[in-house]
């Protein structure tokens, strides 16, 4: 007799169940959604907001299937992706920038498969699409970040050297100028700074003593290609913290960048991730009264800004010096976590320059104020302006303001993964549809069904009941294997879509061995039951060395591979072990419930059973 424990029994049948649940997302497609988004400057995503929208969609004749707040934003539900458009231009219109609008697919499932985190597989650009940014590089911007770099470095330098100075300024795009105060000291600069800095021409003025300093042309060229080589580097890191399978971002032009998103459900959060600058700067306060009610009454002192600084009981003015001590370039490491007083922060990891750095600046300004200044799509925003009690050395710094949970893991993660060389304006944004069309989907779909079915007619004439058995084996591997890339929330191409034929097919090969092994052993004369049991032990031998070394190839083509081979390999990798589990546990767990009780079994139906003839 041929029996399985009963808890072998279990282990298929919550795989089944599993694979079902986590299968079924895949059948009830998407429908076309408008998402709305905070950000730090804008209001809060409530229902508020959500009365707001559903009114302006009613007085224009929209009729929206559904809204419903969804963490920090607001998803609006259509029937087309016609009326999704429309309505996003008439929200976009009405909430004007303050808001991050997008476009976006949600899921059609029942919310009971999503309250379990069942949802669908992603699909690539070639079968659903993604989103689409093209990003253009403010290069003048990446030069006026290397300018101020340079304006620290300088005042730093003439420091360490005990050169008196007095003011430094920009003069033009790509000049610095400095002031000194006699002859002497004019020379000493010159020579400390040539020494220093090779990348600036020096031209000095000794009647009025000033020092300019300029950009060499191959300088200015090298920094704006640096600056879309980091910002496609940060783009990299910024998309693997979100998680997107196989994207694609490459330069377009010199100043262009194109990002392309498969499968993305997010698109506001990508949105707002990609075009969000979030460099660190470090600046001192002043708090001179004179100079902060002349700043207030609109005449800003030179040398200094008037910002915004986040309080609990909103923003605040606040006058901080041009000067930047300390920025985001220096930054290692960020985390988001709480302050003494649990409210949420950013901790900061500096580098040795920026902890030596910081450390000079506690120490030559205790009893001062220190703005910590959070730069966004160009947008300034003071976070926190602390009063220094002492020299902080280790390099560790602590960012805290009027922030929540989520934002200081927003800020960590733009932290984190680097910052920008210059901020991006997104001049193309679209959410597209199948690179190749609708027919491709229904032509790899097809492909598939058709090739199961092939394979489950031959298996059922050929091997008889024994072929039904391994047709329902084939479509449990089918079931586990499509399950599973929807819990990793994998991306499946047209690549994939091969990768799951292919799967069939070498699938299915596992139960031809089986079957053919117990063939031969009811040719020998072994009984029936004997034959399924030897059959299935001595199959199992070749079934592993055969997968194994395939399985070798697949995580070849996984660690070498890139983009749509990377697909592939993925789906070829989980298929192989799908199928090894189909077919030798499945199969033989359905073997046993159909024969495996029957105490005389005289014959069994596996095909006709040829004997080598004799004479």
């Amino acid at each position: 007799m041929n029996r399985f424990p009963i808890w072998k029994y279990l282990v298929i049948a919550v795989v089944l169940i599993v694979s079902t649940i986590y299968t079924l997302p895949n059948f009830f497609g998407e429908t076309p959604a408008v998402q709305i988004s905070s950000t730090r400057q804008s209001a809060a995503v409530n229902t508020a907001l959500m009365a707001r929208v559903e009114s302006l969609l009613q007085q224009h004749g929209i009729k929206p299937t559904g809204l419903f707040l969804d963490g920090n934003s607001l998803k609006v539900r259509f029937n087309d992706p016609d009326t999704q458009i429309k309505a996003r231009d008439l929200i976009q219109q009405s909430l004007g920038d303050t808001y991050i609008i997008a476009l976006n697919l949600l899921t059609a499932s029942p919310e009971w498969l999503t309250k379990l985190h069942a949802n669908p597989m992603f699909l690539g650009l070639d079968l659903r699409g993604g989103v689409h940014f093209l990003l253009e590089v403010d290069m003048k911007a990446a030069v006026d970040k290397t300018m101020d770099r340079y304006a620290g470095d300088i005042r730093r330098e003439l420091k360490a050297a005990k050169v008196r100075y007095g003011n430094i300024k920009r003069t033009g795009d790509t000049a610095l100028e400095v002031q000194l105060r006699d002859e002497e000291t004019l020379n000493a600069a010159a020579d400390k700074l040539a020494r220093s800095m090779p990348s600036l021409t020096f031209s000095s003025d000794k009647q009025l003593y000033r020092l300019t300093l300029t950009l060499k042309p191959e300088e200015i060229t090298r920094i704006q290609g640096d600056a879309v080589k980091q910002n496609i580097t940060t783009l990299h890191n910024r998309v693997n913290e979100l998680g997107v399978a196989e994207p694609v971002i490459q330069q377009a032009g010199p100043s262009r960048i194109v990002v392309q998103l498969p499968g993305v459900q997010d698109t506001a959060k990508a949105k707002d991730i990609l075009g969000r600058t979030a460099s660190l700067q470090v600046r001192l306060v002043e708090d001179d009264p004179s100079r902060v009610a002349e700043a207030m009454a609109g005449n800003t002192p030179s040398g200094f800004e008037l910002l915004d600084e986040v309080t609990p009981h909103g923003p605040q003015k606040i006058l901080v010096k041009k000067d930047v001590e300390l920025t985001g370039d220096n930054i290692n490491d960020a985390q988001p976590g709480f302050d003494e007083n649990g409210g949420a922060a950013v901790h900061i990891g500096l580098d040795s320059t920026g902890a030596a750095i910081f450390r000079d600046v506690t120490r030559d300004n205790i009893g001062k104020r220190m703005a910590m200044i959070l730069v966004e799509k160009n947008r300034m925003e003071v976070v926190t302006a602390p009063v220094i009690r002492g020299e902080i050395g280790g390099g560790r710094v602590q960012i805290s303001g009027s922030m929540n949970p989520a934002e200081a893991n927003d800020v960590a993660l733009l932290l984190r993964a680097g910052s920008l060389a210059a901020p991006m304006n997104i001049i193309e944004e679209r959410t597209i549809g199948p690179s190749l069309g609708k027919e491709n989907i229904e032509k790899g779909f097809h492909s598939t069904l058709w090739g199961f079915a092939a394979i489950a007619v031959f298996m059922m004439i050929y091997y008889g009941v024994f072929g039904v058995i391994s047709t329902l084996s084939l479509g449990v591997n089918l079931f586990m294997l499509v399950a599973i890339l929807s819990m990793l929330q994998a991306t499946l191409t047209l690549p994939g879509i091969a990768a799951i034929a292919l799967t069939l097919g070498m699938a299915i090969d596992a139960n031809v061995l089986i079957n053919e092994r117990i063939r031969e052993e009811l040719r020998n004369g072994v009984p029936p039951q004997s034959a399924i049991q030897a059959g299935y032990a001595h199959a199992w031998a070749t079934i592993l060395d055969s997968n194994v070394t395939t399985l070798i190839a697949g995580i070849a083509l996984l660690i070498f591979g890139s983009g749509p081979v990377r697909g592939f390999a993925v789906v070829h990798c989980l298929g192989i072990l799908t199928s090894m589990f189909s077919a030798v546990i499945v199969s033989r767990g359905i073997v046993n419930l159909w024969y495996g009780r029957r105490r005389r079994l005289t014959s069994i139906s596996i095909g006709q059973i040829w004997k080598p003839d004799t004479n």
